[in-house]
């Protein structure tokens, strides 16, 4: 197989982008519209954090593809109802064709939730995760995808409070694919089309 291209990707509407979407109309939408760009509601942080741990050993374009049936599935990612599951419901979550049967990962949603509710009633989910980066997104402008790192020391230590605070599969390489999905790290590439705006959009509100 040919080397996985590295570089901005010019397409055919004459913009450039990173390249891991390719030319996948979905992927393409999801990168030039949500990937990189600040998020700092609370509940949509937590579902993007529980679908990344959906995808540990999965690619994301899998879960994006099923991301309309896991919400049906979870009650719309509320952090209320997902705390209040029982072995029945959960029992039920695994005879769901629709999104990724695993025993493991649904249970620790359930966990996470639980965390979810102390931290947003302690401080506000948002506030808890954006302070890490003092309220402002971490720009990094990298030229090629091979000096994007797969987890950082600020990832790390992420993972380790998440952790302590109750939340599961919330490993550094999960944790900093989260932070680069919601913004709190901008990764586009510095020639993609997007990476500016996402940078605009990353200053402190």
């Amino acid at each position: 197989m040919p080397p996985r291209e590295t570089r901005a990707l010019a397409h055919a509407d004459g913009l450039s982008r990173c390249p891991w979407p390719g030319t996948d109309p979905l992927y393409l939408a999801y990168h030039d519209g949500e990937w990189g760009r600040p998020e700092r509601d609370g509940r949509a942080l937590f579902e993007k954090l529980i679908l990344d741990g959906f995808q540990a050993g999965l690619s994301w374009i899998t879960i994006l593809r099923k991301r309309e049936a896991f919400r049906a599935a979870f009650d719309g990612f509320d952090p209320g109802e997902i705390a209040r599951y029982t072995d029945a419901k959960r029992a039920r979550l695994m005879e769901d064709a629709g999104i990724v049967r695993n025993r493991a990962k649904i249970e620790a949603a359930t966990q996470s939730a639980r965390a979810w509710m102390k931290i947003e009633e302690r401080e506000g989910f948002a506030n808890y995760l954006w302070k890490y980066v003092d309220g402002a997104a971490l720009q990094n402008r990298p030229r090629d995808m091979k000096a994007v790192p797969a987890a950082t020391p600020l990832s790390e230590r992420v993972s380790k409070d998440l952790r302590a605070e109750g939340f599961n599969f919330v490993g550094p390489t999960i944790v900093y694919a989260f932070m680069q999905a919601v913004g709190i790290v901008n990764d586009h590439l510095a020639d993609c089309h997007v990476c500016e705006a996402c940078a605009r959009l990353g200053s402190r509100p």
